[in-house]
């Protein structure tokens, strides 16, 4: 079988190798990956920036979806044949996060459990979920990551019908979560420097687009749009000096989860501003197995499918990175491991 092996940091360095197919073991399932999408945190890792210790070589890539083909004794939850999707966090099953369920120790692509970029892999049981059964498994591939951390942004600022949400980009997380907001009724402002991307926004749904380079008091066309009231959930997947911006426009009472760093690790916030609007701000991550559910049904009940930017093949893996790398994506990036996709 194909893997995607990172042999030194750097995209460069992201070279095709032939391994054996494994053969599960008591309590594990074998699936024949048939797709993975990448994600910021993965630039990260092949970049080094995320862990410098990391052991090399290594299988990059996070997120993935495949079909089960085999599986060892005393397993009943996946039958051969299956479609499934890998789950990000495996131990957060339900419930509030914990530092043991949540462990990175855990977590498939960070550096210390081997990633989605290889033709078939071995999985245990808490690492995969059934797919919706209106997806395929190149739309599936994208859920586990940028999918479910949408779906919890918009949860955990008890989203309502009618409310106005702001999504900054048109990344993975903020086209999902232009299309829940759709979906459950609600209002999206988006953002992005790029009115090629601000159309295809619009075409999916967005209510209000804003160039923000060509644009650079969108804050306050955003009070304006709201008759001054703002906005009641952002999601900020932005980070950095954007979180300032953010608590800006939000409403009282708002609501904003924090979930990327493109602008950087470290911020700093007007506290008196923050108190003031009586906002809560929540730094989160992706989601439990539970969660994950959930939203797979929302997506079933909506027939909601990801957009998916462009498909690479397994020996453009580096195009790919790169691709995601310049920032031209619209959505997802997807690199198929099959050319027979279902």
């Amino acid at each position: 079988m194909k893997t995607i092996e990172l042999h030194d940091f750097g995209i460069s360095n992201l070279k095709v190798n032939e391994q054996l197919i494994p053969v599960p073991k008591f309590g594990e399932v074998l699936v024949k990956i048939e797709a993975v999408s990448l994600n910021y945190v993965d630039l990260l890792v092949v970049k080094g920036l995320l862990n410098p210790n990391l052991e090399l070589p290594y299988i990059p890539v996070c997120d993935g979806a495949g079909i089960v083909e085999s599986i060892g004794a005393n397993v009943t939850e996946f039958q051969p044949g299956d479609k499934v999707a890998t789950t990000f966090i495996p131990n957060w099953i339900s419930g509030k996060p914990t530092s043991q369920t949540t462990d990175y120790l855990t977590r498939q692509g960070l550096g210390n459990v081997a990633g989605q970029l290889s033709e078939y892999k071995i999985f245990q049981v808490n690492q995969l979920i059934k797919i919706p059964v209106n997806l395929s498994l190149v739309e599936a591939s994208t859920l586990p990551i940028a999918g479910l951390t949408a779906w919890n942004a918009l949860k955990y600022g008890n989203l309502q019908a009618g409310d106005t949400v702001l999504l900054h980009g048109t990344g993975g997380v903020s086209i999902f979560a232009l299309q829940f907001v759709k979906a459950l009724g609600a209002k999206a402002i988006i953002t992005s420097s790029s009115d090629e991307k601000l159309e295809k926004a619009q075409k999916l749904g967005a209510d209000f687009t804003i160039n923000y380079k060509t644009t650079p008091d969108w804050e306050n066309i955003i009070h304006k749009y709201t008759d001054e009231k703002g906005v009641d959930i952002v999601v900020e997947t932005v980070g950095g000096s954007n979180l300032q911006k953010s608590l800006n426009i939000l409403r009282m009472g708002g609501h904003i989860s924090v979930v990327g760093l493109l602008n950087g690790f470290e911020t700093s916030i007007n506290t008196l501003a923050l108190l003031h609007q009586q906002a809560t701000i929540k730094g989160m991550e992706v989601g439990s197995t539970d969660n994950f559910i959930v939203m797979n049904q929302a997506i079933e009940a909506y027939n909601i499918h990801p957009v998916i930017d462009k498909v690479f093949t397994l020996e453009q893996t580096q195009a790919a990175f790169e691709y995601l790398d310049n920032g031209k994506h619209f959505g997802k990036v997807v690199i198929k491991l099959s050319d027979f996709i279902l």
